[in-house]
């Protein structure tokens, strides 16, 4: 692995070789840059209650704080992407243009901020305080998952960092769609973090014709080359907070922890930067 120097920001670190960057967002100023990010606010073609646009601080220091806040007694959070699923946009109540309403069961598709396919994807992050009750993710996701049987043309999920438990992340790839075809590939549910000065961490993937390879503060933590997306994916920053997906069974027996119990209390998962390189053949 090697450094990649970026002018007044910290600096990336790379797998060997050469690399040039084509997209990134250093999280300047003090407002989230809409040419970039998108709110995911919809899921399976519903609003969800669980996400919300509120909730997303700039502090002026090239940081992006994505905080847990308050709604109606519950506890919502934010998630940012640069693309949409298609599953995920409503259903539009307008005609085709042959009359017809239930041919086609999707709204209008956005023009996504952006898409890409193959390359490294890093993120430098410092993480919530208490991923029990908000967990963190950074993700490329394809708009298309799960649209047919060959999940390297229609694309997959791959979780380069999700945080669940203190002093542990995962990382690892999803593939066949979210139905009954759902596959995990190269998948790692639990690694330990090691403590980095001011406890920021780089988590990055390299995506490339021929696999995955997956790293954590400059070191693999796990790779995979089965089932490689060919088709251009989004990026994702997000959060959620454990309970909404639950199903009511999960909630009778483990409560709901979404719901505010006692004072309000803040929390927020912290990112640097999110940048994009392609390497340079």
């Amino acid at each position: 692995m090697k450094r990649f120097d970026v002018k007044d920001h910290e600096s990336s670190i790379l797998p060997d070789g050469e690399w040039k960057l084509v997209w990134a967002d250093e999280f300047d100023g003090t407002e989230l840059d809409r040419t970039k990010w998108d709110f995911r606010l919809n899921f399976w073609g519903e609003r969800c209650e669980a996400y919300t646009d509120e909730g997303i601080v700039l502090d002026g220091n090239s940081h992006i704080e994505l905080h847990r806040v308050e709604k109606d007694g519950k506890y919502v959070s934010p998630q940012l992407q640069t693309g949409c699923n298609s599953f995920d946009v409503p259903k539009s109540d307008n005609a085709n243009p042959w009359k017809q309403r239930e041919i086609w069961p999707l709204g209008p598709l956005e023009e996504p901020k952006f898409v890409h396919k193959y390359g490294y994807y890093e993120c430098r992050c410092k993480f919530q305080r208490e991923p029990q009750i908000m967990w963190s993710a950074f993700w490329v996701q394809s708009p298309t998952i799960g649209a047919r049987y060959e999940p390297e043309w229609c694309g997959i999920e791959s979780d380069i960092m999700e945080y669940f438990h203190i002093g542990k992340a995962s990382s690892g790839n999803i593939y066949g769609g979210y139905g009954k075809q759902f596959r995990n590939e190269g998948r790692v549910l639990s690694y330990d973090l090691e403590e980095t000065e001011g406890g920021w961490h780089h988590f990055g993937m390299d995506w490339s014709p021929d696999g995955y390879v997956f790293y954590c503060d400059g070191k693999e933590v796990s790779r995979c080359n089965e089932h490689v997306s060919h088709v251009p994916e989004f990026i994702l920053l997000t959060t959620e907070v454990l309970g909404y997906r639950w199903t009511d069974e999960e909630r009778e027996k483990n409560g709901r922890p979404f719901e505010i119990k006692g004072e309000f209390t803040d929390d927020a998962f912290i990112v640097d930067f999110v940048r994009v390189f392609d390497r340079v053949e």
